[in-house]
């Protein structure tokens, strides 16, 4: 049986007064690529970071590893060993690649391989030459594969991606995506946001698709895009 590594059940929450997200409930199994799809403002992010602790969940349980994480500070969620990819980078923009690369350096698990700027140079070979350059002089896409290394640098257990291809090129994005399948082939769980169904049929088993905060439909990425109707109903703007 697949070992079950992150579950969350009647997520609810929301921002001030205005209510999210309505039992979300959704797993991720080691190894697995879930992609968390639905159009702009259906509460992806929002469960991103309910789930990581930047947000209190107002309701529901957040399962990580077999122990509850929901209300815990983000940073012990992150040693845990759940990390995150958000949307905006936030990167140390006075740190050089390499530099921004220790800043995320954890141990990794006993009985598996850790992470090196080495290895993570083999997926994103165009921070290796980069990397004594400050991140601030980087592209937007340069930007994104040094949050994703410096993520990985922490040796997750599972990651979460926010709308990492939004707004790439398509060389960068075919690094994004071959990231993606190099955690899956470490077995590192991913749950990726994504509105981009070209993307999330790349590299994910199964997709979950959010509308106005709820998970209305739920299968494997195949049949997502073989099913017109579905895409038309929930993904088409």
């Amino acid at each position: 049986m697949a070992e079950r590594v992150l579950e969350v059940s009647g997520l609810s929450a929301g921002y001030g007064p205005a209510e999210v997200l309505f039992g979300v409930a959704l797993h991720l199994d080691r190894g697995e690529v879930a992609a968390l799809m639905g159009r702009n403002g259906a509460g992806k992010s929002t469960t991103m970071k309910a789930i990581m602790g930047l947000l209190t969940p107002r309701a529901g349980s957040v399962r990580f590893a077999g122990q509850d994480i929901a209300g815990l500070a983000p940073y012990r969620i992150a040693r845990l060993g759940l990390g995150y990819v958000p949307e905006d980078r936030r990167i140390f923009t006075d740190l050089s690649v390499m530099e921004n690369l220790e800043v995320g350096r954890r141990a990794a698990p006993a009985g598996r391989a850790a992470w090196t700027a080495e290895r993570l140079f083999e997926i994103f070979p165009n921070l290796a030459e980069m990397r004594h350059r400050r991140a601030s002089a980087m592209s937007g896409g340069e930007q994104q594969m040094l949050t994703i290394a410096r993520t990985l640098m922490g040796n997750p257990e599972a990651v979460l991606l926010d709308e990492p291809s939004e707004g790439l090129a398509p060389v960068i994005v075919e690094q994004m995506a071959e990231a993606v399948l190099r955690m899956k082939a470490e077995g590192i769980a991913v749950l990726v946001s994504e509105q981009d169904l070209d993307f999330a049929a790349a590299v994910a088993d199964r997709a979950l698709i959010l509308e106005k905060g709820q998970v209305r439909w739920e299968g494997p990425i195949a049949t997502l895009e073989a099913d017109e109707d579905v895409r038309r109903t929930y993904l088409t703007v």
